[in-house]
This record gives structure tokens, C-alpha cells and sequence, in this order.
């Protein structure tokens, strides 16, 4: 038999293996489906009771991952709907929609009837004709105690106009998923992968379906070539011409009984459609070999589409898996595609630039004073590069930095400069984090949320950052992180079903439990000692934090030591602001 006869016969293998197992896991997760089916269900009787639209001013929102960030195509705010959150003892999922003003810099919840059921981990895309909309589809949701899934296969688009919900009911449709991707590409929603979990299977894809966005009528694309492999959180992309780009993205397979091995994917295809015209467009893989800097490994970035035809991914995290613990390196760098140069690169702060250039300008003429001897005397090689940051115990700790050439004088007279103005030395930056929201407006980069994990711990995120795109010179804090939003609970072996019925309906109980707890806490029982037990317990819960912190800045080859002193003099400087 020929190469091509054994690579199809292979594929249709494989075809019928995938088939089978979403059978199984289709069986297995049908029972969980139905317990929670009834559990959304009461959910959505209660949203039902609204029956207005009602627009109120409100703080920034709870921490959540897994929520979508959306630019509105006309106006200047940005639309962020759903998410998750956990504090160790219970999942809380939201349905709530908020809107962020960028020119006010605030903050306002939408209430609107009929909304989604709670959900997080599914997709959302504007479009921005036929009167604006928003469209939203898949996702899952999870029992409170984070052992059952429920996977939506719903579409749902939000008529931003008239701020109105309406559920699209098209046969033909992919199956239930969340951790899928979805793009507006021409008058189709495109959408690729996900992944399907119920308590003891899961089932990863890689099929691709369209929906017409005149005729409201779903499509299962069957495209020629050899396509991606099955994944989840994958970075999905369009192009101007019509085609989609896909990159990364995360699996896991079953390698022996209740032992999994994950795979992080650094492939990159196109999706193309050929025929353009016809009634039915002949779509075809292929694989991309981009040239440039590419990310390094890693699962649950965010992506966005960002100026000048290029798409991009920010954060993320690479998981040292071993046999019974897991690792997380998290990031929060910032990588390019330029789609029309097929090129990856890294996204570089270039720092603000008003006040250095005229600090500049002063020294420039003193050096053109001092004429050729100073450039006699400038060197040539590699040159290090000292900074000076006061520890918590007074102590000074030495930040070295080796550059070479014109940089080194470039960041010389920057340290030069930051020292006159008293600074530290430390850039403003989101902090690593995973599955973060991510959205473009204006050529502006925003970042909101997402998480990270120290330990058995997770800090969940509610602060908002934002970066010029297109001047790249330094992130901006919009909304800060707060300290008193990072709650965690140790796992506690039984709650009653109170309990788990509370913390699934979302935001309102959420707020209103940790009110409590602030209650039973206060200062009849603790009054003398109160602010000193909240300053340690905030230092030991988010110790790690500032760790990580403190090394983005110092530099891989900062030793330990030094670091975890830095990192607690950020930390008290942070927290005596904070209150």
C-alpha cells in the first residue's frame, strides 16, 4: 500500500477512534448533564423575573477568569460577560454583564432579562453591522463543588442597540464544549476545537463549523489537508482575505489508568477558503512555518487582534507536570504575528518618552561641549548596568544588568534619570497570570483579570491594565488589584447542599458571604490586634506574587535572597498604600 493509501487509512482510524470516545464520554457525562441541567434551569427562572433593562453604576467587578472582553464596534466602552471564580471551596459562575466607560474610567452593571445561563470558558464576537451585536456561544458550567460539567452547545447574541438577549435555535451546530475559539470572518462565526469533561472522561477537538450570519444556518466544514490536532485555548485569528490562523492550544491524553499527559501545542496552520463565489466554499489546510521569535510553550493565554494586521497573545502559563504535582511558570509578556509578513516577535516596552527626551536634550549639549574626548572616552563593549533598591530591613540590594553598546547608554541615562526623579527603577505591568480577558480599541491593549497559583493556591484577579499598541512605551494601572478580594478557603471535606446552592448562583451571594465574613472578624473580637494579623495573613497569601514580581524585574540572575527581600519591600510599600 502507498504513503497516501496508509496516511488514510490512518486518518479514518483515527476518525473512528475520536467517535468512539465522544460516545463514551457522551454516555458517562449524560447523567451528569441532567443533575445540572435542573440546577441552571432554577437559575434561569430566576432571571426571568426581570423584565426590564436596568443600566447602574457600580464598582469595578468581582475576580473571575474565564469571562470574555469584548470592544463595543461604535461606542467607547468595553462589554464583559461571565467568567468563574473559586476560592478553594466552591465554583462560583457568573451571567452578569458589565460595561467599562474607557473615557470615564468607570464602571456600570446592565441587567437585561433573559439572559445566558451562567457560564464561563465560551466565546464571544461583535459584529459590528446588522445593527451591533455581540455574539456568544458554548462554555460550560460547574457544580459549586467543581466536580460536575455542564457543556452548552447555545447561541446567543446580544443586539447591542437595543440592549436586548436573543437565543438563536439553528439545528446542525457543534456539540457541547467549552475552550473552543471563535471568529467573525466575513458574514460567518467561525469555530474551531474545544474540549468536552465529565467526572472521569474528556474528549478534545478539532472540527470546524460555520454559521452564516445571513441565513442563521449552521455548517460542518470537512477542509482537505492535514488540520490541526485535536485542542483547546488555542489562538484563532482572520485574516482580511477571509482565511483563519490557528496557534497552539492545549490537550491532554490518557496514558494509563487515571494518569493524563498534557501537550502543549507550538504548530500554526491556515485555514483557507478556495472557490470564493460559488455557493460552497472548498476550505483546505496548512501548515505555517512563520519566521520571528515565537512564544515559548504554554497554555491558557489570551489573545486579541490587535493594529496593523497582527494578532496577538498575552500571559499564559507552562505547567512542570510530574507525577502527582503540577508547577506553574506564568507569564505576562506580550508576542506578536504579523499575519501579511507570516512573523512572530516579542513585544517590547520601549518606556515614556516627554521627560527624557528633554533630560536628554540637556545632557546632549553638554556632551556636544565636551566634544570628541567624550566619545573617546564612551565605551565601546558590553557595559553593566547598577541599580539600587532599599529592602524592607533597610538593607540595600545591588540590581545588575549587563547591555552592550548604544543601549547601555540608552539605559544608563535612564537609571541616571529615574534616580533623579526617585523612582525605583520598576516598570508598571500587569503581574503573570493565565486566562486572562483580553480586548483592542483604539490600537489600546486591555487586560482585566484572569489567575495564577502559588502552591495549591489560587488568586483570582480583578484588576485592569491597558498599553498603547502602537506606541508600546509603558502599561497603564486602570483598576488595581485589591488586596481584600483575595480570598482563599482550605477544602473542606463536607458543605451542605446549602451551602454549594449559595455559592453557585454568582456575584450577589459571593459578595454578601465575604461581607459576612468581614462581619464575624471585626473589631469587637479583635480590636487591638487587627491591622497587624491582616498585614501578615495579606503577606503570607501573596508572598509568591510579589516573588514573581520582583525576579520580572531584577532578572533571571538575581539571586534568591535578594529577590524574596525586594519582593517583601514591594509588598509593604503596596499594602500600606492600599489602606
Amino acid at each position: 500500500m502507498g504513503k497516501k493509501g496508509k496516511r488514510e487509512k490512518k486518518g479514518k482510524g483515527a476518525e473512528k477512534t475520536a467517535a468512539k470516545m465522544e460516545r463514551k464520554v457522551s454516555r458517562r457525562a449524560k447523567k451528569e448533564e441532567e443533575d445540572l441541567e435542573a440546577l441552571i434551569a432554577e437559575f434561569q427562572s430566576l432571571d426571568a423575573k426581570k423584565t426590564q433593562v436596568i443600566e447602574t453604576s457600580c464598582p469595578p467587578p468581582s475576580p473571575r477568569l474565564n469571562g470574555s472582553l469584548s470592544a463595543h464596534p461604535e461606542k467607547d466602552e468595553l462589554i464583559l460577560f461571565g467568567g468563574e471564580y473559586f476560592n478553594g471551596q466552591k465554583t462560583y459562575l457568573y451571567n452578569e454583564l458589565y460595561v467599562y466607560n474607557i473615557r470615564k474610567n468607570s464602571w456600570s452593571k446592565v441587567e437585561i432579562p433573559n439572559p445566558p445561563p451562567r457560564r464561563c470558558a465560551h466565546q464571544a464576537a461583535v459584529v459590528p453591522t446588522a445593527g451591533r451585536q455581540l455574539w456568544v456561544f458554548g462554555g460550560e458550567f460547574a457544580s459549586p463543588n467543581g466536580e460536575q460539567f455542564y457543556h452548552y452547545k447555545d447561541l446567543w447574541v446580544l443586539h447591542l442597540a437595543t440592549k436586548t438577549w436573543e437565543q438563536i435555535k439553528a439545528s446542525g451546530g457543534p456539540s457541547g464544549r467549552s475552550g473552543h475559539r471563535m471568529v467573525a470572518c466575513k458574514r460567518q462565526l467561525i469555530i474551531f476545537g474545544g474540549f468536552h469533561e465529565s467526572a472521569r472522561d474528556y474528549i478534545y477537538y478539532n472540527d470546524v463549523y460555520a454559521f452564516n450570519l445571513d441565513s442563521f444556518t449552521w455548517s460542518k466544514l470537512a477542509p482537505s489537508g492535514i488540520g490541526p490536532a485535536p485542542r483547546s485555548g488555542c489562538q484563532m485569528a482572520a485574516t482580511p482575505e477571509g482565511s483563519v490562523i490557528i496557534y497552539g492550544g492545549y490537550s491532554k491524553q490518557r496514558i494509563k489508568k487515571d494518569v493524563d499527559k498534557g501537550t502543549l501545542h507550538t504548530d500554526m496552520f491556515l485555514l483557507k477558503a478556495e472557490g470564493a463565489g460559488k455557493e460552497e466554499d472548498k476550505w483546505v489546510w496548512s501548515r505555517l512555518n512563520p519566521s520571528g521569535v515565537k512564544p515559548t510553550p504554554r497554555s491558557g493565554f489570551s489573545v486579541a487582534t490587535g493594529p496593523n494586521n497582527r494578532s496577538l497573545l498575552f500571559g499564559g502559563v507552562h505547567d512542570e507536570e510530574e507525577e502527582e504535582t503540577i508547577e506553574g511558570d506564568f507569564f505576562n509578556d506580550i508576542y506578536f504575528y504579523d499575519i501579511g509578513k507570516n512573523r512572530w516577535f516579542p513585544g517590547q516596552l520601549k518606556g515614556p518618552k516627554s521627560e527624557k527626551k528633554k533630560r536628554r536634550r540637556g545632557r546632549q549639549a553638554e556632551a556636544d561641549v565636551a566634544g570628541d574626548e567624550v566619545e573617546k572616552q564612551r565605551p565601546q563593549g558590553p557595559v553593566e548596568i547598577v541599580k539600587e533598591v532599599v529592602a524592607e530591613d533597610g538593607t540595600v540590594m545591588t540590581i545588575k544588568q549587563v547591555i552592550s553598546g548604544p543601549a547601555a547608554e540608552k539605559e544608563r541615562s535612564e537609571s541616571e534619570e529615574e534616580e533623579e526623579d526617585g523612582a525605583l527603577g520598576q516598570q508598571v505591568e500587569p503581574c503573570p497570570r493565565s486566562n486572562a480577558m483580553l480586548a483592542v480599541k483604539h490600537g489600546v491593549l486591555y487586560v482585566y483579570g484572569g489567575m495564577f497559583e502559588v502552591g495549591d493556591r489560587q488568586f483570582t484577579l480583578s484588576d485592569l491594565y491597558s498599553i498603547d499598541l502602537h506606541k508600546m512605551e509603558e502599561w497603564k494601572v486602570l483598576v488595581e488589584m485589591d488586596p481584600k478580594a483575595q480570598e482563599w478557603l482550605e477544602e473542606s471535606e463536607s458543605d451542605d447542599e446549602d451551602d454549594d446552592m449559595e455559592g453557585a448562583e454568582g456575584g450577589e451571594e459571593e459578595e454578601s458571604s465575604e461581607e459576612e465574613s468581614e462581619d464575624e472578624g471585626g473589631e469587637d473580637q479583635h480590636p487591638a490586634v487587627e491591622p497587624e494579623e491582616k498585614h501578615v495573613d495579606y503577606l503570607s497569601r501573596t508572598e509568591q506574587y510579589w516573588i514573581r514580581l520582583a525576579r520580572s524585574n531584577m532578572g533571571p540572575d538575581a539571586k534568591e535572597k535578594n529577590v524574596v527581600k525586594v519582593a517583601h519591600a514591594m509588598a509593604k510599600t503596596f499594602y500600606e498604600d492600599s489602606v
